[in-house]
């Protein structure tokens, strides 16, 4: 039975997403192929119909991920206080218990970190918060260099802090004390920040 381009398309989409929730989920190693296609109903041998490899589907996930999560900063970043709103948001509990729905670096980008699989895709998503917490950031006349370079510095601290903080909440086993990191951790950035 042949499929229509639209079918072909939408299913292409189905399975894109699901990878992406279950990267950012259980890890991309973790993650087989064919489990991944029998959640959607599809046989094993399909998915090379749609994909080269399972890395081809590894980007087009984490570029699914990328665009998921600028609309959600581009919220975030409206609001009248924007850094306290991505603070708040990073270092959720909702952000915690929700790995297949949140930002990519600490899960799939730090996997394929790790795996010495370095993705353009990852420098996007950097960048675009970097630049979005650099424009809260930035006085009246940033222009010095020394000025930008002290506000760099700054940015990076800010995500490492949220990534290490989210990361390391994930891992604990105590609820209490995976939430108290969160606390403490927003509670600090948003107090240096006033």
């Amino acid at each position: 039975m042949r499929y229509s381009q639209d079918h072909k398309a939408q299913t292409h989409q189905r399975i894109i997403k699901e990878a992406s929730a279950r990267f950012r989920r259980d890890g991309i190693g973790a993650t087989g192929l064919q489990p991944l296609m029998k959640a959607l109903g599809l046989t094993h041998g399909g998915f090379y119909s749609h994909f080269k490899s399972k890395d081809e589907l590894v980007e087009k996930a984490l570029q699914m991920a990328r665009d998921e999560l600028d609309a959600h900063c581009a919220k975030l970043f409206a609001e009248q206080r924007p850094l306290d709103a991505f603070i708040d948001s990073y270092l959720s509990e909702w952000h915690q218990t929700s790995p297949d729905q949140d930002c990519p670096l600490p899960t799939m980008s730090s996997e394929l970190g790790l795996r010495g699989q370095p993705s353009p895709t990852t420098d996007q998503v950097l960048n675009a918060r970097l630049e979005q917490v650099q424009s809260t950031l930035e006085g009246e006349q940033p222009s010095e260099r020394s000025i930008i370079i002290i506000i760099i510095i700054i940015i990076i601290i800010i995500m490492s802090t949220l990534i290490g903080a989210l990361m390391l909440s994930r891992s604990v086993e105590n609820a209490e004390l995976a939430q108290r990191i969160l606390d403490v951790t927003r509670d600090h950035l948003k107090q240096n920040n006033d």
